[in-house]
Order: structure tokens, then sequence, then C-alpha cells
């Protein structure tokens, strides 16, 4: 029985397969689910566990002898077999046929592997198993997909994160869910059950050295040309990821620019910036950007952001570092400084 992993969830929690196969190569999302067959077969009583590895060297007559072979130990066990080729070959065919034709009583039979070639649905093998037990191929996910995964898994841990904490995280990994779940375990250890916005998710993936993105993004407010090229030295210096600053400064652009159209259809700086929550002590900073630029230079600045972010996905052309260098510069009020980038 063929299903995907939504419905694999479903069935399990009502009730448990002699035999299962898990295909795919998302290791996260792979290790969850035979966690998951695991895990329920313990409730079942299930307490015994033989782990198999089928390399090529592997004798496949282990297998069936220790199907056939009664438990010293327990009542109930588990038959734990990777295949990481996904090709069996002729004997291990042979032997997941005879298993699927006569599974044992009070045994599971969970085999994972890799990803499996076009047409391995219409080998003998498989076709056993699918008829015996369940099938389940497991698909890296897409963008929306990732950042739907990042937030449910984020609410099963007690974090909350805001929709650009989570979009970040989801566009950071490009769909490593292993990548992600680190993340989200480093932002639990880090600062407990509590909900983050994305200055939290930023502080606690970006900064771990001397140079700070943050520093980088007041430097720029200030217009202060010669530190912010020494923090973006220093930044790349130290493996900081440019997608990573990019964020920093479009996320402070975006909202400048926001600002800036409010002033100029005649609200008062003081009230804006208020409404806007930024801090006391940053009201200095925003202050002089919005001075230095106004709505047109803004909306271009957020359109370099935009072209910078292609070139970081290896859709635009261009050195992401010398873009983000041309970036700070004109953030700074100085483009005319701004060369072209060498190749």
């Amino acid at each position: 029985m063929r299903l995907g992993l939504q419905q694999f969830y479903q069935q399990m929690d009502s009730q448990l397969a002699s035999i299962y196969l898990l295909s795919g190569d998302e290791p996260q999302q792979m290790m969850e689910a035979a966690d998951a067959i695991r895990a329920r077969a313990r409730q079942e009583g299930y307490d015994e566990r033989e782990v198999f590895t089928a390399d090529k060297d592997f004798n496949w007559q282990s297998l069936v002898e220790s199907s056939n072979s009664m438990s010293l130990f327990a009542q109930r066990r588990i038959l734990d077999l990777r295949m990481p080729s996904g090709k069996p070959g002729r004997e291990g065919s042979q032997a997941l046929r005879d298993y699927a034709e006569r599974p044992p009583e009070d045994t599971i039979l969970l085999i994972q592997t890799g990803k499996l070639e076009k047409g391995a649905d219409k080998s003998s093998w498989y076709k056993a198993l699918d008829a015996a037990g369940v099938v389940v191929q497991i698909w890296p996910l897409d963008l929306k997909q990732t950042q739907q995964w990042v937030s449910s898994r984020a609410q099963k841990m007690g974090l909350r994160l805001n929709r650009e904490a989570t979009d970040f995280i989801a566009e950071r990994v490009e769909g490593n869910l292993l990548a992600a779940a680190q993340e989200l375990d480093k932002l639990l250890l880090l600062h407990g059950e509590t909900e983050l916005d994305m200055e939290a998710v930023l502080s606690s993936v970006a900064d771990q050295s001397r140079y700070s993105v943050f520093d980088l993004v007041d430097a720029v407010l200030a217009g202060e040309k010669r530190r912010c090229l020494r923090l973006l030295e220093g930044l790349r210096a130290e493996g900081v990821e440019p997608i990573l600053i990019l964020w920093g400064l479009a996320r402070e652009i975006r909202g400048l620019y926001d600002m800036g159209r409010r002033v100029q259809r005649g609200e008062a700086v003081e009230q804006v910036m208020a409404s806007a929550r930024v801090w006391n002590q940053r009201k200095p900073l925003v202050r002089q950007a919005l001075s230095r630029l106004n709505s047109t230079q803004l909306q271009d600045l957020l359109r370099r952001c935009a072209e910078i972010d292609r070139s970081v996905k290896g859709v635009g052309e261009g050195s992401v570092w010398d873009e983000l260098l041309q970036l700070i510069i004109c953030a700074c009020g100085d483009c005319l400084f701004v060369r072209t980038a060498t190749p």
C-alpha cells in the first residue's frame, strides 16, 4: 500500500503494518518517519531490534535466518534493514519476495533506502513489499513546504516564530531540513520556549564573531562608509554568509522606505519612528538615514537588494560581495564612487 507521508502518519496511529519500506533522499524526514515507526512499535511491545546493512557484501541469508528464528528475549521484534543503494540484487530480491509472502508473526520489517531509480516500482521485490505492507516515498520540500515545516516544528518545540523569521530560516537552509532542525534546536537552547522575531533569529545564526551584522547595519544608517567597508570585510573574512548580511540590510532599508514615504506625506519624523517601534537609542541613526536618503533612492536600494538576492541564489550575474559593497556605498549616500564589479 503506497502512502504519502501525512497519510503514513495517520495510518500508523491506528494500526501498525508488518512491513514498511521508506525511500527518499531527504534525510530528516526519513529519520523522523523511521523513529516514529520504532516509537509506535515500542508502545506495542516490540522491544527487540536487529539492524542489518545491505551493502555489496551483505549476506541476505542472515536476514532470512533471523526472520525464521524465535526471539530469545522478547516476543515482538523489529528487523531494521538499511539498503542505501536501493538495489537488493537477485539474491536480495528473492529474499524480500519470500519474506513478503510469509511475514513472521510479531515481527516488523523496516526497510530504509535512498531515492529509488525510475522503474524500481515495477520490480518484483517492490511490488511484493507494496502488496504486503506500507510503502512511503519521501521527497525533498520546496520553499513553501519548508516554511510550513519550520513553522510546524517550531510550534511543537514551544518556539513562536513570526512570519519573517520563519521565512528567513526556510530560505537559508534551502530545503535542508536537517540544518533547519539544528537551527531550531539552537534557538530553543539559547532562548527557551518563547516568541522570537527576526532580530533574535539573526543574532543567533549570524553573529558568533566579533564582527556583527547589526554593527554593519548601524554604520550604514550613520553613513560611515569607511567603517562599513571594514565591517563588511571582517564579516567576509570570518565566513558569515552573504544572505545573512543581505537580510539585515534589506530589512532596515525596507523599514526606512516605509517611514520615508510617511514623512514625505507630512507626518512628523518622531511620530513615524514611534509607530514603527524604533528603539530610542537607534532614533538618531534612523533620523540621519531619513535625512540623507529620499524615497526614490530607498526604492532603488530595495531593487538592488532584490538583484543581490538573485545572485545569492545563483540566478543573477556578478559577485555577491561586490554587489553588497555597492549597495552599502549607495546606502551611505555616496553612489558616485561605485565601480562596475569585476568578474
